[in-house]
């Protein structure tokens, strides 16, 4: 019989600064990796496309050449570094897929080196600094929850997060912790007046998947100056009654190690039986735009 997973995961969260050059970048994350696991951890997030500063504040046809496929060099350093450490690492990375096809993808590494997932990004932004629609083709995976060796967990990306649809059926499929590799930051002109209502709802918006769900959810950010965007980090780890275990500073580099105790999930959710009292017969709906 396969060893039983521990009830017990020890999940850190990597916050750090983006570089223009990508092997820093890499090394960068591989060399926090191992202090993470040094540490205690048994699963480790890095940021939204950890590998370069963000891509998307232009619409710049050279920022293709950052992408790799999968399996590639950062995708294989990685994998290795799991096996290596015995941890599982949950990457985002910018694939090369084909000739003009491109995504913002997440691969799930288990603590033995091998793929224990992949998911692409499936709703993509347009937004002022964020033209995430030039670079990535929505994903087709769907929404998927992988095995690993210290428990089942989702992924979704960023701008997935607004989502509950998302949440909602990543959860279903089994997660028990739900991650958000995330690079989300204030514009300039509109962090004095917005920037506090901003951040509030990104993590409020997580916490409410965490409450719904009856999983932990962590969302691991970027931090500094990149372009014209400050990314404003916290990064932080919510458990099932969306309580926040731990969160970041919003300046700083940082690596959050948070204990989840995954038997609160069967516990938090014979309390607040959501997923019990859920109405299927009656959300046919939501498979449309909008009830004209």
């Amino acid at each position: 019989m396969p060893p039983s997973k521990p009830s017990r995961v020890q999940v850190a969260l990597i916050q750090a600064k983006g570089d223009p050059r990508k092997d820093v970048n890499v090394e960068r994350a591989l060399s926090r990796i191992a202090d993470a696991a040094q540490a205690g951890a048994n699963i480790v997030c890095l940021q939204e496309l950890f590998a370069g500063q963000y891509p998307c504040q232009s619409e710049d046809h050279a920022r293709f050449d950052e992408a790799e496929p999968i399996p590639g060099p950062t995708s294989e350093a990685l994998a290795a570094a799991a096996g290596r450490h015995g941890v599982v690492i949950v990457s985002s990375l910018f694939e090369r897929r084909a000739p003009g096809l491109y995504h913002n993808t997440a691969v799930v590494f288990d603590a033995n080196g091998s793929t224990a997932g992949t998911y692409r990004k499936m709703h993509i932004p347009d937004d002022p600094l964020y033209y995430e629609k030039f670079y990535f083709t929505p994903g087709d995976l769907g929404f998927r929850a992988f095995d690993t060796r210290f428990g089942r967990i989702g992924v979704c990306v960023c701008w997935d997060q607004w989502y509950p649809e998302a949440a909602r059926l990543t959860a279903l499929a089994g997660a028990q912790v739900l991650f958000y590799p995330t690079a989300i930051g204030w514009l300039p002109d509109e962090k004095e007046v917005y920037g506090t209502s901003q951040h509030s709802a990104w993590e409020t918006m997580m916490r409410s998947h965490a409450i719904a769900n009856g999983v932990f959810v962590a969302a691991p950010n970027r931090v500094g100056r990149e372009g014209s965007l400050e990314f404003w980090g916290a990064s932080f780890v919510a458990d099932p009654n969306g309580n926040v275990l731990a969160r970041a500073s919003h300046d700083r580099e940082e690596t959050l190690l948070v204990e989840c105790d995954l038997d609160r999930i069967d516990a938090v959710r014979t309390h607040w039986p959501f997923l019990r009292d859920r109405r299927i017969d009656a959300y046919g709906d939501l498979t449309k735009r909008y009830l004209d």
